[in-house]
């Protein structure tokens, strides 16, 4: 390809609404172009890149003995109605309706498609077990699209769906694409770890996501991880033990005291002179549009997917001071957050943390401002309906519940999952086959999905500099980049033609900057697109050789058109 009649332009400077690095440099390296919220035109570098990582995958996925379908992007209603799914799925299933005023939705995910199709072909055990892959554009109705291609609304998704007679089955197919998953993410050249994760609104009861980590703003989640073994999970998932610490107070007895002015957990520590291990805190949250009263330590946070999960609804928030002020009002209470206590609500589903069981004469609000009870325990509160769950946010340094030893922290971007979804679909959707002795019996599925979009983003976020992309070279648009330095030096324009030639001949995807620009121009796009290697034929050409640029570790150096051609081919033999 001729740089000339190459389809990019680049930009001097990011955009303005380009938040984190990789949505910056694909934007301005002439990748892609937003076309409305969340939604991205990808152009033809862009679309080179993503057909690279979609190749690798059908590759590791077709040698896993995965078979590849495609199914319809818009979907009917009727077999949401039949998993379930279609009312509690939530805003971001986008619905419409046909010119006949029949209800559909564009695909988020294909779950109920492919548990249809396979309730109609796979009849028997012996067809069994087996596994569907596609790659497709998703669509979801995000309600903050944010980060470029790493939270868009339409994205480019594999999505895979095994069928099993049983659970060791599914188990083996499971360990299978935990394989494929980790050769397909070395292939495109990102450091994976596989932790443990929420099932979300896919469903299951095992799940697995690997998370590309970074230390970059684009980490989606934060991921806790042991050095000592192999403990990892998303913050959605993770569990810990905690240190030793005080639990009980030495309050002579159970009162109500004055407490003015202790509108947070420090500010009731310091009037009391208590940690704030001593105190249970009552938070309300608002989920699927009805309060919920959530109780913790007063030292610790609340995890909302665990809380969500815990009184299993779809949406969740924290309540607005005026949603606690009606909330009160309901319930005969005058009090404002910072007050506010479990006892004596009235049809409010109220969730406590385990951790709470083991607080003894603690400081818990009354519903009254400006008060708190002392020396309390749990059978001053009279809570008849309360259920106790982890919902509880880990923090580094709390203790790995595998072997003792303390957590870490990292960020990380999301790239697959794998879930086994169990009979979650097959029961609901009747979902069947014949087993030896002729009985039906559900499918035992799992479900695996890699963002195809969101791979290639997070390989810009793994491995950039202040300069540009540094392209993995296997899903790299090219491998290559030759620079003459003046077009209008005729030995420099024979040598680098010359070079190209040979290299397209070898088949090596090579870009020839064939414009009449200045030098710090060309160098410049160069990096900034990323090609992985750039052969420069200057001044040195009249000595015999041109300068060989290695985009990765910025090496550089002096060698004979020959040698480079040479290095190029061999670093692309290897990938192929």
């Amino acid at each position: 390809m001729k740089m000339s009649k190459l389809f990019v332009q680049t930009l001097r400077e990011f955009p303005s609404d380009a938040e984190v690095i990789s949505h910056k440099m694909l934007a301005r390296a002439g990748y892609i172009r937003k076309l409305t919220s969340g939604v991205y035109n990808f152009l033809p570098l862009m679309w080179r890149v993503l057909k690279k990582v979609e190749n690798i995958v059908r590759d590791e996925m077709d040698k896993a003995g995965a078979q590849e379908l495609l199914m319809p992007f818009v979907q009917p209603k009727e077999l949401w109605i039949e998993s379930g799914r279609w009312e509690a799925y939530g805003k971001e299933l986008m619905r419409l309706k046909d010119r006949h005023n029949r209800e559909m939705c564009l695909g988020p995910t294909h779950e109920e498609i492919i548990t249809s199709i396979a309730r109609d072909v796979l009849k028997s055990y012996k067809q069994l077990p087996t596994n569907l892959y596609q790659i497709q554009s998703k669509f979801r109705d995000e309600v903050r699209p944010r980060f470029g291609l790493l939270r868009g609304r339409e994205f480019i998704m594999k999505d895979a769906y095994s069928f099993a007679t049983s659970q060791e089955e599914l188990d083996k197919e499971y360990a299978n694409m935990w394989q494929a998953y980790t050769n397909i993410f070395n292939r495109c050249g990102l450091a994976t770890k596989a932790v443990q994760s929420d099932s979300g609104a896919i469903g299951g009861s095992v799940s697995h996501e690997f998370m590309v980590i970074t230390d970059t703003d684009a980490g989606e989640n934060d991921v806790f991880y042991c050095d000592d073994c192999d403990y990892a999970a998303n913050s959605n998932h993770a569990v810990s033990k905690l240190p030793q610490t005080v639990v009980e107070g030495n309050f002579e007895k159970t009162e109500i005291v004055d407490t003015p002015n202790t509108h947070s957990i420090e500010e009731l520590c310091e009037y009391l002179n208590i940690p704030a291990t001593i105190i249970l805190k009552t938070l309300v949250y608002i989920v699927d549009k009805k309060p919920v009263l959530a109780l913790i330590r007063g030292d610790k946070q609340v995890e909302e997917t665990k809380l969500l999960n815990a009184v299993e609804g779809m949406e969740i928030r924290i309540a607005t001071a005026g949603e606690i002020e009606e909330l009160m009002q309901n319930n005969g209470f005058n009090a404002i957050a910072g007050f506010i206590g479990p006892k004596g609500f009235k049809d409010v589903t109220i969730i406590a943390d385990n951790t709470v069981k083991e607080l003894k004469n603690f400081v818990v609000g009354v519903n009254q401002n400006d008060k708190h009870m002392v020396g309390a325990n749990f059978d001053d509160l009279a809570l008849a309906d309360v259920k106790f769950e982890d919902i509880r946010l880990v923090e580094a340094g709390e203790l790995c519940p595998q072997c003792g030893k303390p957590l870490k922290v990292t960020r990380g971007i999301e790239v697959g999952n794998i879930f086994q979804l169990g009979t979650k679909y097959s029961k609901p959707m009747n979902a069947v086959y014949l087993d030896a002795d002729g009985k039906a019996k559900p499918y035992i599925m799992g479900c695996y999905g890699i963002g195809i979009s969101r791979t290639a983003a997070a390989a810009v976020e793994a491995h950039h500099d202040d300069w540009g992309i540094k392209w993995p070279l296997a899903i790299a648009p090219y491998h290559v980049v030759i620079v003459p330095v003046s077009t209008k030096d005729e030995l420099q324009m024979s040598v680098a033609t010359k070079m190209y030639e040979e290299l397209l001949a070898a088949g090596v995807e090579t870009v020839l900057d064939d414009r009449d620009e200045r030098p710090g121009v060309k160098f410049k796009d160069a990096d900034l697109i990323g090609f992985p290697y750039r052969i420069t034929v200057g001044k040195t050409i009249n000595e015999g050789n041109v300068e060989f640029v290695v985009r990765a570790t910025g090496e550089k150096t002096a060698i004979k058109p020959e040698e480079a051609v040479k290095n190029v081919i061999e670093e692309v033999q290897k990938i192929k």
